[in-house]
């Protein structure tokens, strides 16, 4: 069992750092990616603030294919290009969107889902899936979200690479 002390309501690069420290820890023996992805989506769940959903897709072909998270049912399957995750995907660029409802072509897995920051882990130029947040309040996320969860998906990257 792992008990982290981190504070979830202070500076967010405070925070991020604390949960990259986290994640170095809980990921730092287990070569198995899925228990990896497993335990990043809980920590990013338990300690990010207003998400309704926090996991990962993971690349194969050229389709998204769900993988590990934490909130409710999810799209099984997203092919590169669409939606924001498979925007992600294909650009492998963060996808950080204010308003999901804004977004061309968006995939709505659950209607609650207001705004969505979608990072692509790549590990020795090849893309091996993307983490995908989403949150209940417009705007929820911004560009100390996606520097911190760049700095979480170089610690699992590699961890999950196999």
């Amino acid at each position: 069992m792992y008990i982290f002390d981190i504070d979830k309501h202070g500076d967010k690069a405070v925070l991020y750092a604390d949960l990259s420290a986290a994640l170095a820890a809980l990921t730092a023996d287990e070569p198995d990616a899925i228990a990896n992805m497993a335990n990043a989506a809980a920590l990013v769940w338990e300690y990010l603030p207003d998400l309704n959903w926090a996991g990962f897709y993971r690349a194969v072909g050229d389709e998204l294919i769900l993988g590990p998270f934490q909130g409710k049912t999810a799209c099984i399957r997203i092919p590169f290009g669409k939606g924001v995750c498979g925007m992600a995907a294909a650009t492998r660029e963060p996808q950080c969107i204010a308003d999901v409802h804004e977004f061309p072509g968006h995939i709505a897995c659950d209607a609650y889902s207001a705004s969505e920051l979608v990072m692509p882990i790549i590990h020795e130029g090849r893309l091996i899936g993307v983490l995908d947040l989403d949150s209940p309040i417009r705007g929820r996320f911004d560009d100390a979200d996606v520097t911190g969860c760049a700095e979480l998906m170089a610690v699992l990257g590699p961890r999950i690479a196999a």
